[in-house]
């Protein structure tokens, strides 16, 4: 995959986020947890898809406002702010906390996407995180994602930089389509 060039000063998009980024619907809303400065909401916004970043730092909050609506809310001790909300997509990278789970899976409406790439058991050989509480099990994303379905799954080292991580692509299947199979294309970016 060639490399993705950063974007008016954010980091760049991560890799998998932009290799998957087609199993979107055209137009599909974006849910962007954990949003930071909001590279993701910013990939999104400019594919032509309404986006909303949420995190609890206000100058992160105030960065990714800029491409599309921000909820400033703290998912980890206070409640879940999309109850009764879902989304085209949901979108997850260097993010990690157990009891939200249920949540940001819950929040993909049918037929939507689930882009999510975090660290995972290994990481604490290599850097920052190292604590088990943000590192993902072996198959615990897979685990957490079984009412979908898994269209590409990845557990494993990447050198540059280093680090061990977690990804999948999921889609939440949505009603049946006289009988035919949804077709999840696989391709690259």
């Amino acid at each position: 995959m060639k490399d993705v060039a950063p974007m008016h000063g954010l980091s760049a998009p991560s890799e998998w986020i932009v290799r998957w980024s087609h199993l979107l619907a055209p137009g599909a809303s974006v849910l962007d947890v954990a949003c930071g400065a909001g590279r993701h909401m910013q990939w999104f916004a400019g594919r032509g898809h309404p986006v909303t970043g949420v995190d609890r730092s206000p100058e992160a909050i105030e960065a990714a406002g800029t491409f599309g609506r921000t909820v400033e809310a703290d998912i980890e001790s206070g409640p879940w702010p999309f109850t009764g909300q879902a989304f085209g997509a949901v979108v997850v990278t260097n993010y990690l906390w157990r009891p939200r789970m249920a949540d940001i899976v819950g929040a993909v409406a049918p037929g939507g996407v689930l882009l999510y790439e975090t660290f995972a058991v290994g990481n604490e050989t290599v850097g920052k995180p190292s604590r088990p509480d943000f590192l993902l099990q072996p198959g615990e994303l897979l685990a957490a994602c079984a009412g979908l379905r898994v269209v590409a799954y990845e557990d494993g080292f990447i050198p540059e930089p280093a680090r061990f991580v977690q990804r999948i692509a999921a889609v939440r299947p949505a009603a049946p389509d006289a009988g035919q199979p949804a077709r999840h294309l696989l391709k690259g970016n």
